[in-house]
């Protein structure tokens, strides 16, 4: 049990990568606080799991103020917050995306990164650590025409992790990102746009697109004390795809 007597929240855990991730901690022993804004899905996995469920829209202050505090007062602490949720654009020039959607882009995989900050790092200063997993993209470290603004957000949250990792480790915080190739999630279809499937899949050396669980073993890890000494990485899990 990797992760026993653990309390973790992940966001957007109501499916995709977060929903694995979920389940993975749990599994493994961690109480998990499951945030999303589908309340019907959200719900039932966290009842499935084991843990608490919350109604949370990540870039709202208040919302992830409530997600975090539902942490404490339930288990009495919060180890690990991973700052799953995100958005895109469909695939298509970057002149076509309206400043709405930008906007609704950086704030939900931006902005909610620094919310979390604000309220997870005194928390985890007070309780002598914890550690923070970011999920970032390959589209952050190998960008591709036509999702020029997400690539942008993933950049972003990159960059954020090791600086925050650099700041925050003499509190004994560990910030690492994880940065997967495009898996099957509800967010593929806008990640291709006009292309296939296969056309993509043929850009993995290993031949196939990222799976959940594959995401869910590498936050595992880098939650876990096998990581203790772990810290600013981007860790990509994609196959290859970024070599």
């Amino acid at each position: 049990m990797q992760l026993e007597d653990k309390v973790a929240v992940v966001t957007g855990a109501a499916s995709g990568f977060g929903e694995a991730i979920a389940r993975r901690y749990a599994a493994e022993g961690a109480r998990v606080v499951v945030a999303d804004l589908n309340d019907q899905t959200g719900g039932r996995i966290a009842d499935e799991i084991g843990g608490a469920y919350i109604h949370a829209d990540v870039s709202d202050r208040d919302d992830v103020r409530a997600m975090v505090r539902t942490a404490v007062d339930t288990y009495g602490r919060l180890d690990t917050m991973v700052n799953n949720a995100g958005v895109t654009h469909v695939n298509r020039p970057m002149l076509e995306v309206g400043e709405e959607e930008f906007d609704r882009i950086f704030e939900v995989n931006v902005k909610a990164i620094y919310l979390a900050a604000m309220e997870v790092v005194p928390l985890m200063r007070e309780q002598g650590g914890g550690c923070i997993v970011n999920t970032a993209s390959t589209a952050g470290l190998r960008p591709r025409p036509g999702l020029t603004w997400y690539n942008a957000s993933k950049g972003a949250v990159i960059t954020m992790t090791k600086s925050m990792a650099a700041e925050l480790g003499p509190d004994n915080i560990r910030v690492n990102a994880l940065c997967p190739v495009a898996g099957d999630t509800p967010l593929l279809p806008s990640f291709l746009g006009a292309n296939t499937r296969e056309a993509f899949e043929a850009t993995v050396p290993l031949g196939r697109l990222s799976t959940s669980e594959d995401v869910a073993k590498a936050a595992l890890w880098l939650a876990s004390d096998e990581a203790s000494f772990i810290t600013g990485v981007a860790l990509e899990v994609d196959g290859g795809r970024c070599v």
